[in-house]
């Protein structure tokens, strides 16, 4: 299995205003963006440890997932949400010669923790020997403002940490801070046994 994020998020997108606002960030000078770059990045980087941690797709963007196999053909799930909507599903030879499936042939299941791609009737249809299938979907609660509060809160605050120990390596310093913990707990998906 292998997940891919084909469309990355837009630098637009990232909340640089409001991480200013939380660090307290002087406004009105000449110079006052001259750390926008650092500060997207950290937001890059903080909207992908939350997303990590919680399997959950914050803002809205496309994704590929390629599998060897089914895990379940009467209903293979797909390792991150909220799904918005599966936009192609393909079934490639061994030689990468890709079969698109008519979309009449499978549904969205939605869920919160873990969406499904259901067959319409029976069963999804196997790859060939060697070969492999690709799943299109997009993700994410939508924009910036579609965010839960918690979620938005806890990306700042970790981009925050980030920035403060910018020069730190040790790990004490680099580790995620209790209030981040906390605040994605609940988005974290359980997992019990090793079918999970």
């Amino acid at each position: 299995m292998m997940l891919i994020e084909e469309t990355q998020v837009p630098e637009a997108a990232l909340p640089v205003e409001a991480l200013k606002r939380h660090l307290r960030l002087g406004t009105g000078f000449a110079e006052s963006t001259v750390q926008d770059g650092v500060l997207a990045s950290f937001l890059r980087a903080a909207l992908a440890a939350i997303e990590g941690r919680t399997d959950k797709a914050l803002i809205e963007r496309g994704f590929v997932l390629v599998l060897n196999r089914w895990k379940d053909v009467y209903g293979q799930p797909l390792p991150i949400a909220p799904v918005s909507a599966v936009t192609a599903v393909g079934v490639l030879d061994r030689d990468g010669n890709a079969t698109a499936l008519d979309p009449r042939s499978f549904r969205l299941e939605r869920d919160a923790t873990v969406p499904r791609l259901m067959p319409a009737g029976g069963s999804l249809p196997g790859p060939p020997e060697g070969g492999a299938v690709e799943i299109r979907f997009t993700a994410g609660f939508g924009g910036w403002d579609a965010l839960p509060a918690d979620l938005a809160q806890a990306v700042l605050l970790l981009a925050a940490h980030y920035y403060e120990y910018r020069d730190e390596t040790a790990l004490a310093e680099g580790c995620m801070p209790f209030g981040v913990t906390s605040l994605i707990a609940r988005y974290r998906r359980l997992r019990l046994g090793l079918g999970q």
